[in-house]
């Protein structure tokens, strides 16, 4: 396994920083990559959607685009939405590029007060206009079962015959307005025509006693199975299916000789290739407490799905630490022997001055955008 680090932006402007880098790749090779600013000092307050385009397989990419459909709604009680934490993901059986997402809800610039409504989001890029189609809500069976319900960071997996499974996090209305409140997750069987997405299925609740519960799920297919990964508060868990649909109890993320992984309160993302199935994460213990919640750097290594254990003899760094936090990133697959890392500095810091951004930049930091390319000999 080789790794590439590609710097495709560099620069910062010291109020905003860009985050949640993803992108998706079609067949020709064209890239489109997402990110949306975050206001510096502030909690999650993120703003309109941007675009990077490339038409050489990322090698080289267009300036930013700001997106002029997906940006800040106006919705009840004078109160904003946003469409964020959002993946790209090309679907073969359409040709066409859907991003999913949700929403955050905002007041007077603030992530609004409990119960907040979260919906799960899809835009579709549209070529003749350069930019995506407005922001549409998912139809949820229950409205009131899946009141807060989103898709935030997660991987999704287009099946063969064109469906798409879609992990979620979720939780009631009365389960939003706890103090210690607990999401749960769940894969839900969605079909897609290009235009319109529904639910056709839903799987099995995933469920944790631990405040804040299961979030930010990531789903892959590898070798006719179907494994999950699930950010939790305490502690990684990841858990395995035969149809992508309902999962085995999960299981803390550990390494193959018992030691947990020491991942924590940061979501975790799949990859594939060599023949192989890795996971890419972040942990404690790498001389990384100067981080939030110990967010970069980002390591991967090989996951053993027979154990559901982390290899530990494997692992490398993805995507190097600089002084800024790297955990909302995206993992993005491209052949059997290419796969990439797709990650932004975010330029916030460890309390007590979370907004300290120098901080950030003294380790070198300055809100780079990185792809590292992992690949294996064919």
């Amino acid at each position: 396994m080789q790794i590439e680090l590609q710097q495709i932006k560099t620069g910062f402007t010291g109020e905003f920083c860009y985050t949640h880098a993803r992108a998706g790749m079609s067949p020709d090779g064209e890239v489109i990559l997402t990110t949306q600013p975050l206001l510096l000092e502030g909690c999650d307050v993120f703003y309109g959607m941007q675009t990077l385009v490339s038409n050489d397989r990322g090698r080289s990419f267009s300036g930013f685009c700001k997106s002029a459909t997906l940006i800040r709604q106006t919705v009840e009680d004078g109160m904003e939405d946003v469409f964020c934490d959002a993946t790209p993901l090309f679907c073969r059986h359409t040709g066409k590029m859907i991003l999913l997402g949700h929403t955050a809800r905002y007041w007077n610039n603030k992530i609004a007060p409990a119960p907040r409504r979260r919906f799960t989001v899809w835009s579709v890029y549209d070529h003749a206009a350069g930019d995506w189609t407005p922001f549409r809500r998912l139809e949820m069976p229950d409205d009131e079962l899946f009141y807060s319900c989103g898709n935030g960071c997660g991987q999704s997996v287009e099946l063969p015959d064109g469906d798409l499974l879609i992990p979620v996090y979720y939780a009631s209305r009365e389960e939003d307005c706890k103090a210690g409140n607990c999401y749960s997750a769940m894969v839900l069987r969605c079909g897609f025509d290009g235009e319109n997405l529904r639910v056709k299925a839903l799987g099995t609740p995933l469920h944790c006693p631990v405040p804040r519960g299961f979030c930010e799920p990531s789903i892959v297919r590898y070798q006719d199975q179907y494994l999950l990964a699930l950010r939790n508060d305490v502690t990684g868990y990841v858990a395995l299916s035969s149809d992508g649909m309902t999962y085995s109890a999960p299981v803390e993320l550990c390494f193959d000789d018992g030691e947990n992984a020491g991942n924590y309160n940061t979501q975790q993302h799949w990859i594939t290739g060599g023949g192989k199935l890795y996971l890419v994460y972040t942990r404690r213990g790498a001389g990384n407490d100067h981080i939030f919640r110990h967010r970069a750097p980002l390591f991967i290594a090989e996951f053993d799905p027979e154990k559901m254990v982390l290899i530990r003899r494997t692992e490398q760094v993805a995507v190097p630490e600089r002084g800024a936090r790297l955990g909302n990133f995206g993992c993005l697959h491209i052949s059997d022997h290419e796969s990439w890392v797709i990650a932004s500095e975010w330029m916030q810091t460890t309390a007590p001055d979370h907004y300290n951004y120098r901080r950030c930049m003294s380790y070198g930091s300055d809100n780079s955008i990185f792809i590292a390319r992992i690949t294996w000999q064919e």
